[in-house]
C-alpha cells in the first residue's frame, strides 16, 4: 500500500509518496483502509521542524484520518470488520485530564499518522463516525474539533447559552469552534482581516464579525458589541501580538484559552489584568479520545457539519500543505485518500 512520509524539518518539498510493508497485526490492534485526511497548523510545524516534539526518521504524518475497518487482531472487542471509524489524536489519552504518559505520543507528531491507504491503530484509539458524518467530514473532528470542543465546553467556567465566544480567525479550529458554539446556543464574535472570510463567517451564524486590519484595537470593539461585558470564551489561536487583546476581550471570570501558536508567542501578559477580574488563562493540548466522542455524538445531534474549504486527492497531498501554508483557507483542508 502507499503512503507518505516526511522527515520533520525536510518541509513541504521532502513529502514523498512510498511504498509502505503491510504488517501483521498484534493484540488489541485494527487495521484501517483510510477514505479521507485533514491537515491542520500543526502538520506544517511538523513539515518545518518546529513542532513541539522531535523525530530522528522519517513518519507517516497527519493525526486526523477516518476510514472503515478492515480487520481486526487477537482480542478486539470495541469496533467490527465494516466500522466506520475515526482515529484519537493523542492514542493513550481515553480520558480524564491530561498527564505525561497519555500525551506522550501523538499521531503524525512523534509517530506514525494517518495520511496512507491504510494504517494500524489500537483499537483504544478509535471512535464510531456517526451515520450523518461522511468520512470527509468525520476526518476534520479529530484536532480541530476536539480542540474547539475542550476550549469551549470543557476547560472553560461553565459557560451557557447566551454566553459570548470570541473566536480569532479563520482557520479549521475556529471555524468547528463557532458551528459548535452557534449550535450550543452562544454569541459567537469572529475575527479576520479578510471581508470576504467575515461574509462567509456570518453566513454560518457568526453574530458578530471584526475585521481587525481595519480595527487594530479590536478588542475594544468586543467589549462594545458585548455591552462592555466581553467574551466569556476567547480561542487565541497565537496570532502575532494577540494574547493581551485577547485577555482585554474577556469576560470577567472568563477563560482565555491559548490553542495554538500561528505566529510564534510574544508579548507579556501582566498577571494584575487577571487578578483583578478573576480571568484564567489555559492551555488546550488537544484532547481525549471520550472529547472526540463526545463532539462526534454533539454534532451528530445539533446537525454540525463541519466546513470543508478544499479537498484534494492523495495524489495532490503536497498541494494540500502549500494551500494550508498560503492562509487561503477558510475552515478544513481535506485529502481524500481514495480519490487519485
Amino acid at each position: 500500500m502507499r503512503a507518505y512520509q516526511i522527515l520533520p524539518g525536510a518541509n513541504i518539498d521532502g513529502l514523498q509518496c512510498i511504498e509502505y510493508p503491510e504488517r501483521a497485526l498484534g493484540l488489541g490492534e485494527v487495521r484501517i483502509r483510510v477514505h479521507a485526511v485533514s491537515l491542520n497548523y500543526r502538520d506544517l510545524m511538523v513539515a518545518s521542524g518546529n513542532y513541539l516534539v522531535t523525530v530522528d526518521d522519517p513518519i507517516i504524518p497527519c493525526s486526523d484520518g477516518a476510514g472503515e475497518v478492515l480487520a481486526v487482531g487477537p482480542g478486539v472487542s470495541r469496533v467490527q470488520v465494516g466500522d466506520r471509524v475515526a482515529g484519537s489524536f493523542f492514542p493513550h489519552w481515553i480520558d480524564g485530564a491530561p498527564t505525561p504518559d497519555k500525551v506522550r505520543h501523538g499521531l503524525g507528531g512523534d509517530i506514525d499518522g494517518m495520511l496512507a491507504e491504510e494504517v494500524v491503530l489500537h483499537e483504544d484509539a478509535l471512535v464510531i463516525v456517526p451515520p450523518s458524518l461522511s468520512f470527509i467530514e468525520a476526518a476534520t473532528m479529530p484536532c480541530a474539533a476536539v480542540t474547539a470542543w475542550n476550549a469551549i465546553f470543557v476547560s472553560s467556567n461553565n459557560v451557557k447559552p447566551g454566553d459570548t465566544v470570541l473566536l480569532l480567525g479563520t482557520g479549521g479550529v475556529s471555524i468547528l469552534g463557532l458551528q459548535l458554539a452557534r449550535a450550543a446556543g452562544l454569541r459567537t464574535i469572529v475575527t479576520s482581516s479578510s471581508d470576504d472570510k467575515l461574509a462567509r463567517a456570518r453566513e454560518l451564524g457568526a453574530h458578530h464579525t471584526i475585521n481587525y486590519a481595519n480595527i487594530p484595537e479590536w478588542q475594544d470593539e468586543v467589549l462594545h458589541l458585548t455591552g462592555n461585558l466581553g467574551a466569556s470564551v476567547v480561542l487565541e489561536v497565537g496570532g502575532k501580538g494577540t494574547v493581551n487583546r485577547s485577555v482585554a476581550s474577556a469576560a470577567m471570570g472568563g477563560t482565555v484559552a491559548i490553542i495554538g501558536g500561528v505566529s510564534g508567542f510574544g508579548g507579556e501578559v501582566n498577571p494584575a489584568t487577571l487578578l483583578s477580574s478573576a480571568k484564567r488563562m489555559v492551555g488546550i493540548y488537544v484532547g481525549s479520545r471520550s472529547m472526540l466522542e463526545d463532539v462526534m455524538r454533539f454534532a451528530d445531534v445539533a446537525g454540525v457539519k463541519p466546513t470543508v474549504d478544499r479537498v484534494f486527492p492523495f495524489g495532490q497531498a503536497q498541494e494540500a500543505y502549500r494551500h494550508m501554508a498560503s492562509g487561503a483557507h477558510f475552515g478544513k483542508v481535506v485529502i481524500d485518500v481514495t480519490a487519485r
